[in-house]
C-alpha cells in the first residue's frame, strides 16, 4: 500500500482560450465544467475561477479547474466517462493551449 494510499488525488486543468472564443463561448465551458460534478460520482470536490494574479506570469492561461478525487482510481473513472468525453468535445476550436498537472496531496 502506498503512503499517500489515504491522500486525495487532485487534477488542475488550465485553460488558454483562443483570442477568437467569445464570452458566450468561453461562459459556456465554465458551466459545462461546473456540471461535471454532478455527473460523475468520484468526484469528491470542485473549485474553479480566473486568474488575478499580478505577477503577469500566466502565459495567457485565464481559466484554473481543480478538481479533487478520492485516489487515482477516482480520475480513472472520470477520464473515460462520457459527461468528460462530451465535455472535452464542447472545447474544439475555442482552446489555445490546455494544461493538467495531476499531484497527490501531502502536507
Amino acid at each position: 500500500m502506498s503512503a499517500f494510499a489515504d491522500a486525495p488525488y487532485r487534477h488542475v486543468v488550465l485553460f488558454k482560450f483562443k483570442d477568437t472564443a467569445s464570452k458566450e463561448q468561453i461562459k459556456a465551458v465554465e458551466e459545462a465544467f461546473r456540471e461535471l460534478p454532478k455527473q460523475v460520482n468520484t468526484i469528491t470536490d470542485f473549485e474553479w475561477g480566473t486568474n488575478v494574479s499580478p505577477e503577469g506570469k500566466d502565459e495567457g492561461f485565464t481559466h484554473c479547474f481543480f478538481v479533487t478525487f478520492k485516489d487515482k482510481a477516482g480520475l480513472e473513472v472520470y477520464l473515460p466517462h462520457p459527461a468528460h468525453k462530451e465535455f472535452g468535445s464542447k472545447l474544439k476550436g475555442l482552446i489555445d493551449k490546455v494544461l493538467v498537472v495531476d499531484f497527490v496531496a501531502q502536507k
